[in-house]
């Protein structure tokens, strides 16, 4: 087996893991009542960490129950940043209903240093924040949630910026979750570019959610179902007022 599909498989492990964990997370809240009580032991059930390619820990992840952000944020290992700005790059609402992912992998036989990364994100305009993950956000709005966000494809996903220099990953993935802060293929349209500069700066290659090196073909594919999304989720006209 080449290491291409090697590369391949680790990918779409880390992938599996990485959707669960923001169908996890993006749940909506369940109301609750009484006192708040934070920590593993508000849930009833002992911590678990997930395991990459555990395909039960996939679909518990996918089907499971979310609770409060804490617990939940624990239980993936996405700990808030505790500096100021932790909450950039929070979802206003945690509804949507779809998301494209697209990749930046290290070249065989190679990986992606963790300060090379950061420095490429600066680069290309990301902002470290919410899930210690880095996001695109609105410039001169940063309420309105990200446009996309960025990853390592390795558990937990989130950058220790503590021990940066020490991090290694094979990959990175970026996500585009709808509905975004614009319109679907606007925010496709600040993903796209931001990923191949990405791929140039740590010279990586872009990959598609197949896993497949990203051509021309899937870009234009990929920017046709997203303005049929905008179309479907573009708001109804006004009815005006009948005239007497």
């Amino acid at each position: 087996m080449s290491d291409m599909a090697l590369l391949r498989i680790g990918i779409l492990a880390a992938g599996l893991l990485l959707i669960a964990a923001i169908l996890l997370f993006g749940r909506p809240r369940k109301p609750k009542q009484g006192r708040r009580v934070d920590g593993p032991e508000a849930t009833g059930k002992q911590r678990r960490e997930p395991v990459l390619g555990d395909d039960a820990d996939v679909a518990a992840a996918a089907d499971g129950e979310a609770g409060d952000d804490a617990v939940v944020q624990s239980e993936l290992g996405l700990e808030p940043a505790p500096a100021p700005g932790a909450d950039l790059g929070k979802r206003p609402s945690q509804d949507f209903d779809k998301i494209i992912s697209l990749y930046v992998a290290a070249r065989a036989e190679q990986v992606l240093r963790g300060e090379d990364i950061v420095v490429a994100a600066e680069k290309t305009g990301l902002t470290f924040g919410h899930m210690n993950v880095f996001h695109r956000l609105v410039e001169g709005h940063p309420e309105r949630g990200p446009i996309f966000s960025m990853a390592s494809i390795l558990k937990p996903g989130s950058f220790d910026m503590a021990n940066i220099r020490d991090m290694e990953t094979p990959a990175i993935a970026f996500f585009l979750t709808l509905p975004a802060p614009m319109t679907a293929l606007d925010a496709w349209e600040k993903m796209l570019p931001t990923v191949q500069r990405m791929g140039e700066l740590l010279d990586g290659v872009v990959l598609d959610d197949s896993r497949n090196a990203l051509g021309r073909q899937r870009i234009a594919h990929i920017r046709d179902e997203l303005r049929a999304y905008d179309r479907q989720h573009e708001a109804p006209p006004l009815t005006k007022p009948p005239r007497w």
